[in-house]
């Protein structure tokens, strides 16, 4: 099995000058691969913050900007994981997350973390048809 990693626009560049050792995408066996994306302006990849809404909004832009830059899409999706830190944000998560998945919903994990080295409080990772 061969895997490819696929450049995202703004993402890629974040990751390399961080330093850190992750690939935002990658393509295996007719898979996609998306690395957990917190909500970020994907014109200078700064993070989004505000409430839990506005954070959801934009993690989920960001995954989708991920998969059409592998040229795949949202209605692709087989499986997502949310990571968020407060279980109370479930509902609201919900709302903002139906509007992306409106039929035939992705198999779906939903996990409280208790922090990252950033403020942020979502972090959206998922697997799609390639």
């Amino acid at each position: 099995m061969e895997k490819e990693i696929i450049e995202v626009p703004v993402i890629s560049n974040l990751i390399r000058n961080a330093g850190v050792p992750l690939s935002p995408v990658v393509r295996a066996n007719g898979f996609l691969f998306v690395f957990g994306l917190l909500g970020m302006n994907l014109r200078d990849g700064k993070i989004v913050g505000g409430d839990i809404e506005a954070q959801t909004e934009a993690s989920l832009a960001a995954v989708k900007h991920a998969l059409e830059a592998a040229g795949s899409s949202l209605s692709k999706v087989v499986k997502a994981t949310i990571y968020i830190t407060n279980a109370a944000y479930f509902n609201k998560v919900n709302n903002i997350y139906a509007r992306d998945f409106p039929d035939k919903s992705p198999a779906r994990t939903f996990v409280t973390v208790g922090s990252w080295p950033m403020e942020f409080d979502i972090e959206i990772e998922c697997i799609a048809l390639a």
